[in-house]
């Protein structure tokens, strides 16, 4: 019989324990009726931009919080503290990722029961954060107009863990001649029939989709429980 390499088996090990971990964030999350969603992108696709205007949109309506991940410095958390919402920094230091006792930890203090939506900014990377569950409900993969079409195609773990495919910076899409009929047609080799919106942060196009996919996410969560 061969026996597994002592470094997978400790990964499998630290897997299993952040899924356990993750499932009991999401009762939690369940009971106090919160929606969290888990937003990962690569550096610089426009991610705390829209983040920022989210939570401006919904603070009026919503009780809104984020926590935001990076390997160091909190120059994300003040910039989405601009917006009068909760937010707390999480520095990863040396990881790539965020893992569920991160969110735990950081909930300290926070009365889930006070807060509707949770945003959960992930360190800015395609690969790493795919594998870690931190018990949201919905994954959003978020692609800019200023990387290229061919990135899911490079991705497809992010993609097949995804819930959505949003595509931000639209509005710098004919300065960079996006094609929008590739990008659909690559998300949808890898995930047919994912949900894809378009967005942009900055000129507010396609917030309104965006929004009221949220608002629509919340009530049905709140239907269930």
């Amino acid at each position: 019989m061969t026996k597994t390499p002592r470094i997978l088996e400790v990964r499998a090990n630290v897997l299993k324990d952040n899924d356990l971990l993750a499932r009991s964030l999401r009762e939690r999350f369940a009971q106090s009726r919160t929606l969290v969603l888990n937003l990962v992108s690569s550096p610089g696709s426009g991610k705390t931009t829209l983040l920022r205007q989210t939570l401006l949109e919904l603070s009026p309506r919503y009780r809104v919080a984020a926590l935001v991940g990076d390997l160091a410095t909190d120059n994300d958390a003040r910039r989405l503290a601009e917006s009068g919402a909760p937010v707390r920094q999480i520095e990863t230091k040396t990881l790539c990722h965020l893992e569920a006792r991160m969110i735990e930890e950081h909930l300290e203090g926070w009365d889930l029961r006070q807060i509707d939506l949770l945003f959960i900014e992930n360190v800015g990377n395609l690969v790493c954060p795919s594998s870690w569950d931190l018990g949201e409900d919905l994954r959003v993969a978020l692609f800019s107009t200023t990387e290229g079409e061919d990135k899911p195609l490079k991705y497809p773990t992010l993609i097949n863990t995804a819930d959505i495919a949003l595509i931000t910076k639209i509005d710098l899409a004919e300065a960079v001649e996006f094609d929008h009929e590739a990008m659909y047609r690559n998300l949808r080799e890898i995930r047919p029939g994912i949900e894809i919106l378009e967005v942009s942060g900055k000129r507010g196009t396609g917030m309104a989709a965006w929004l009221e996919r949220l608002e629509g996410a919340l009530k049905a969560k709140r239907s269930q429980h």
